[in-house]
């Protein structure tokens, strides 16, 4: 099962995030059918989702979209506290040659010239909206940058997807640690040392490592106290009366476009890729209730 916890380490100086996402980045697949160059970014970001979408609180949710021009095209996903999560790609069948390093190409697929931005839902009036720029397309610096920068919160972030040889996920995951204001120098030194040592947040996880030990394994095991532990699954809130509700907003005119000029409609959610048919006889109808 997938799920995520939340920790403090080192008397409180630190605070930390991990998760296991394999079987939720799994379900994106088979919805999306990625091939695996598209999978690792888009489970990067689901996974960075979740772990950005547990520091928010009550009925709060985000929004995150990576636009880089590269050719895989938009990323979007939607998170929210509850460690729900839902995501998709503009060109889901992307994939590329490993790279130098033996990895799956991620940068070559999201570009390097563009932007992640995060929109907050805090059920207020006004959103939060930030934005930066792309420092290098492997996600996983991007998001470390925007925490930075964004937030202002020093943090490192590492995400991890790996696919097997037939398309689907073998293990994806990761963790963000976050350092609070006053950390002492001795234990900020220990952190860089540690992250700059630990195998690479895939590797953690493939050898079957659960959210807690890859704090442990990051952080040391005698600094880290679990605070809070929560499942972590794809979850897409899109329905058919939701989808009747915007057919409706069209008003009756364009409903009556619509039976003339196709005598149906298929609706299909990006998120998840459901598709909803309407025959005549029900759009007929949700124009009765449009008028």
């Amino acid at each position: 099962m997938d799920y995520l916890v939340k920790a403090l380490a080192f008397d409180g100086q630190v605070r930390a995030y991990a998760a296991k996402t394999t079987d939720t980045v799994g379900e994106a697949q088979r919805r999306h059918q990625t091939w695996p160059t598209a999978s690792a970014a888009l489970g990067r970001s689901m996974t960075a989702g979740v772990l950005m979408g547990s520091m928010l609180k009550g009925e709060s949710k985000m929004t995150i979209k990576v636009e880089g021009g590269g050719p895989i095209g938009v990323i979007v996903v939607d998170s929210n506290a509850k460690g729900e999560v839902r995501g998709y790609v503009t060109n889901p069948q992307t994939h590329f040659d490993l790279n130098a390093k033996g990895k799956l190409d991620v940068a070559r697929a999201v570009g390097t010239s563009g932007t992640l931005s995060v929109v907050k839902d805090l059920g207020m009036k006004e959103h939060f909206t930030g934005s930066v720029e792309l420092v290098s397309g492997e996600l996983g610096e991007d998001f470390t940058y925007y925490l930075v920068s964004s937030e202002q919160v020093p943090s490192s972030v590492g995400v991890g997807v790996l696919v097997n040889p037939d398309n689907t996920i073998l293990a994806a995951g990761g963790f963000i640690i976050q350092l609070m204001p006053g950390t002492d120098e001795s234990t900020i030194a220990e952190i860089e040392k540690r992250l700059g040592s630990v195998e690479p947040i895939s590797k953690l996880i493939q050898k079957g490592l659960t959210p807690e030990e890859i704090l442990f394994e990051i952080l040391g095991k005698d600094h880290v106290k679990i605070l809070d532990q929560h499942p972590v699954a794809f979850h897409c809130p899109c329905s058919r009366e939701r989808i009747s509700n915007a057919i409706i907003s069209l008003g009756a005119d364009e409903i009556q476009s619509m039976i003339e000029e196709d005598g149906k409609a298929e609706a299909e959610c990006h998120f998840c890729n459901e598709r909803y048919h309407f025959s005549k006889e029900e759009l007929t109808e949700l124009k009765e209730e449009a008028r």
